[in-house]
């Protein structure tokens, strides 16, 4: 009981640090179009006025905690994500499950594609001195490039040439997810030592066996870190190419039509639903980790 609660103390004094953060920047950033309309309207308000028109403004440039928790609860628990309509079930736009299942699809499968991409590549790379000295420059170069920038020319290709919906936007989360992966692979297959490579040269070992009973278990505990990593991003990369589409569905759709109509709230409460989507994926990769290093006895 002591252990749980020294854990989770310091976590509940830093969230409720950062909330006191947060509404002391709303009262200040808000309190300007408060004063405004009351001297608009000849109105003469106390300051406990300006605190309560402050954390309930309809269209706030920074909306208090507790406007983006009430929105969150209504467009989870307080919206379907199927509704009647003209006696069909039809996805429920209003629902931010909805959004972000529309967001995690491309997200897994471009998660998918470049983790196995990363893989195949930092393979290549560690047994190929040419692929060491040609690909890996290019890969990290690929990376300076903005996601921004290259999201609207992915899309237009590929809309020219027929492929729309999942596979653009998976195409550019697994461009982002693909460099992590690389990274924490090539790391983890050089990682074993030159004394344990030696050991399986004296057991004639070939380097295909050395690959499978040395580099790749020693490199699995550099590809969970760099599978957390990835799927953060490659969420990040749908969202992103969720913007240039003018999707109507998804996070990134949800983040782009608030912008539209200066719904704040809106924003901040798509920005939550996939920061909370990225904790949950990569949750479910450390618990995959820990069950796969335990089974390999690598557990700590």
């Amino acid at each position: 009981m002591r252990r749980i609660t020294g854990a989770i103390l310091p976590v509940l004094v830093v969230v409720g640090v950062i909330v006191a953060i947060w509404y002391a920047a709303a009262y200040n950033m808000n309190r300007a179009w408060t004063l405004d309309q009351a001297e608009r309207r000849a109105l003469e308000i106390t300051a406990s006025d300006v605190f309560t028109d402050t954390m309930w403004q309809e269209r706030p440039r920074l909306p208090a905690p507790h406007q983006v928790a009430i929105e969150l609860w209504n467009t989870t628990a307080g919206e379907p994500m199927l509704r009647e309509r003209r006696g069909e079930l039809r996805p429920n736009p209003r629902s931010l499950w909805f959004h972000a299942f529309q967001t995690l699809a491309p997200t897994l499968l471009g998660f998918v594609i470049g983790t196995l991409a990363g893989m195949l590549l930092a393979v290549s790379i560690v047994h190929n001195r040419a692929m060491d000295m040609s690909v890996m420059p290019w890969a990290i170069a690929s990376q300076t490039i903005p996601i921004l920038a290259i999201a609207p020319i992915v899309i237009v290709v590929l809309n020219a040439v027929g492929l729309v919906g999942l596979v653009p936007k998976s195409l550019i989360s697994a461009y982002l997810s693909f460099f992590p992966v690389v990274v924490g692979m090539v790391k983890g297959l050089r990682s074993p030592g030159a004394m344990d490579l030696d050991l399986l040269r004296t057991y004639s070992a070939s380097r295909a066996e050395t690959f499978w009973k040395l580099r790749l278990p020693a490199s699995v505990p550099f590809l969970f870190a760099s599978l957390k990593v990835g799927i953060a991003a490659a969420l990040v990369g749908t969202i992103v190419a969720e913007l240039p589409t003018g999707a109507r569905f998804g996070l990134g759709a949800r983040l782009l039509t608030g912008s539209y109509y200066g719904q704040t709230i809106q924003i901040w409460s798509a920005l939550f639903m996939a920061a909370i989507c990225a904790a949950v994926l990569v949750m479910i990769l450390g618990a995959i980790e820990r069950a796969t290093l335990k089974r390999m006895g690598l557990d700590r």
